[in-house]
């Protein structure tokens, strides 16, 4: 296994905690992340435990930074007993933690987005950077932290009002994905990777625009490719009739799972209180659509800062392959490639 060269990141980690954070001097920082347990060393490979340890070692390194960088600040770093999914709560100890920092970076293998550790947190007024599968390669020079943020906020709010004012929408790409569905009365979102607001929260990277389509109404299929998700060898189509799953095939032991999930062959399932939820790439070179199952919030509107800001460097337009065009009166018709992306 290979350990991470710190000289490689500083300069990565040092614009996040700046750029993208916003720290001030005398704030808290809190770095967290979550070390595997004896279940996980019993279950998984030692591929997918070096990436894990890899993870946590790079939050160290993190913290490390932090604390060099930013002397008038305290920066406290606090590893947790890895929880067995995304969405389960860390336990009291971090959830306090995170309540009293003012600032929360959390390199994690399984999310924190959606656990009241989190929302409690923002609600104490934390600005939280939610990294999930976080790779070190990402703050290199050439990665994705080190993007113009402050372009990506200006060309993401403009995607996320077109995606308002849009009564309807149809997604398309190249490997065969095309769903409509409406998008009536729901508001979009902008996912711009600056948390510089008391209690925002996001993902790092970022550069995304989303949206809620409108329960009932979604028809057409979603084809996820093979290497998308990490054992799915497989491509894996799902069908949708009237915003529900009405088919998977394909994908699979993803496949199998997926359809005893959703109770496919029984009775139809709805997935009460949760939404699929479609995000527009808008960082450089982006061109992926992602789709993900997953309470939706209230977007908040952008900061009246980022709309006056204006600001050079990098282009973060979508690629030549992406096109997105919306008015209240026609839909939105998106034709994408279908890579990766963390979540």
């Amino acid at each position: 296994m290979e350990w991470i060269e710190k000289d490689r990141i500083r300069e990565g980690v040092i614009n996040m905690f700046r750029v993208n954070m916003g720290v001030k001097e005398g704030e808290r920082l809190l770095v967290v992340t979550d070390l595997p347990q004896q279940e996980a060393w019993q279950q998984k490979d030692s591929s997918q435990l070096s990436e894990i340890l890899k993870r946590s070692m790079l939050a160290k390194m993190v913290s490390e930074i932090g604390l060099e960088s930013f002397p008038q600040c305290t920066v406290e770093f606090f590893p947790y007993p890895m929880v067995a999914r995304s969405g389960t709560e860390p336990g009291e100890e971090v959830a306090r933690r995170m309540g009293e920092a003012d600032v929360v970076i959390a390199i994690t293998t399984h999310s924190l987005s959606h656990t009241d550790a989190r929302v409690e947190a923002c609600q104490a007024g934390a600005r939280i950077a939610s990294m999930p599968g976080f790779l070190a390669e990402m703050f290199y020079p050439d990665g994705p932290m080190a993007a113009d943020y402050g372009r990506i906020a200006e060309e993401t709010w403009p995607l996320a009002e077109m995606l308002s004012q849009a009564e309807k929408a149809t997604a398309r790409s190249r490997a065969g994905t095309d769903i409509s569905f409406s998008l009536a009365g729901r508001q979009g979102g902008a996912d711009t990777g600056l948390f510089h607001e008391r209690g925002s929260f996001g993902n790092l990277p970022a550069g995304e625009a989303y949206i809620a389509p409108c329960e009932g109404t979604g028809n057409g299929q979603i084809v996820v490719e093979e290497g998308w998700f990490r054992v799915l060898e497989e491509k894996m189509v799902l069908h949708f009739q009237d915003g529900l799953v009405s088919g998977v095939k394909g994908g699979g032991e993803v496949g199998e799972m997926l359809r005893d999930l959703l109770g496919l062959g029984k009775e139809p399932m709805a997935l009460k209180g949760f939404r699929p939820v479609g995000g527009r790439s808008t960082g450089p070179g982006a061109t992926w659509l992602s789709w993900v199952w997953a309470p939706t919030p209230t977007p908040a509107r952008p900061p009246a800062s980022w709309r006056r800001r204006r600001s050079g460097g990098r282009s973060t337009s979508p690629s030549e392959t992406t096109r997105i065009s919306a008015a209240s009166s026609q839909p939105i018709s998106t034709g994408t490639s279908s890579s990766p992306t963390p979540t």
